[in-house]
């Protein structure tokens, strides 16, 4: 495991603190928000949602790792009834971690984001995200005296899950991917040939002109592929609207550049979109045969 960290604590704001609403005989959540700080001078933040208590009282340590665009307040924490993977977990008596990776939420941005996405190339690849999931796990070590974490990964959080556990698996405990691109096949619509990823002048190389470094996101992109998932002209009948608004909020708020461009719009690198377009051409970037610890895998029926 890497030891380039500091933890700096951060004193939370009585609005920061503000936790989703706690169904009957669920106690209240303790939530903090901390930095770990990198020798690069970049630093990742990390929210700790867990019950009153001692740390050494939980059943484990779980760290939930986001997807490519949403980072992870607003993937795992949003303050409505049914809206907190985090709060869930944390009521079960797990310690739980949510994770913003470099250029994503309150995690240091890289410098080339604050320019336009076509001067420079994809940014936070895959072995950047191991970095930042290695420097983390030792945080939590430290925070919650535990020698192995427990990893979620959604979407692209699962390969970098499954990409960091391949190479540290003796800090993991459990390993959780959920709807996660891995390879096996080189052949997928969404993502590889003839896919928006695709450069149509260099077939079998990302299209970097169309994605840049990074990417600018709206609210109404954030429900495109959620929308067609759901087989139903009404979503609210599968949707609870609140955790749709609130799922909009929490994405444009974690970017404190959205209000500056209309219609507002938050910025995700781009670089797991590039990583992706290398799996859906069944290039790997991990081995799953060097994966020692349980291993759970679930593809939802009408996910892409």
């Amino acid at each position: 495991m890497m030891s380039h960290f500091t933890v700096l604590p951060l004193v939370l704001t009585a609005a920061m603190m503000a936790a989703a609403p706690a169904s009957a005989g669920v106690p209240d959540l303790v939530r903090v928000d901390r930095f770990v700080e990198l020798r690069t001078g970049e630093r990742l933040f990390v929210r700790e949602v867990r019950r009153p208590g001692a740390a050494s009282e939980a059943n484990s340590a779980v760290l939930l790792i986001h997807g490519a665009r949403v980072p992870g307040v607003a993937s795992f924490d949003l303050p409505v009834a049914g809206g907190s993977l985090a709060a869930d977990l944390a009521a079960d008596g797990h310690l739980v971690y949510v994770l913003d990776i470099r250029g994503y939420g309150a995690s240091s941005r890289p410098a080339a984001m604050n320019r336009p996405p076509d001067q420079s190339a994809p940014l936070i690849r895959t072995e950047d995200v191991v970095a930042d999931i290695s420097a983390t796990v030792d945080a939590i070590a430290k925070w919650s005296d535990v020698s192995r974490v427990s990893l979620v990964g959604w979407a692209t959080g699962g390969h970098w899950a499954g990409a960091y556990a391949s190479r540290f698996p003796q800090t993991v405990d459990r390993l959780v991917l959920y709807n996660t691109l891995y390879g096996g096949s080189d052949r997928h619509p969404t993502l590889g040939t003839g896919s928006p990823l695709e450069n149509p002048d260099r077939p079998g190389t990302f299209s970097i002109q169309s994605f840049g470094g990074y990417r600018l996101n709206t609210r109404a992109t954030l429900f495109n592929a959620w929308d067609d998932s759901i087989p139903v002209a009404d979503k609210a009948q599968w949707r609870d609207p609140a955790v749709t608004a609130a799922y909009g909020d929490a994405a444009l708020a974690s970017d404190e550049t959205a209000s500056t461009r209309q219609p507002p719009s938050f910025r995700s690198p781009s670089g797991a979109m590039a990583d992706s377009f290398e799996l859906a051409f069944d290039r790997r970037q991990w081995s799953a045969a060097a994966l020692t610890m349980p291993v759970l895998v679930i593809r939802s029926g009408r996910d892409f």
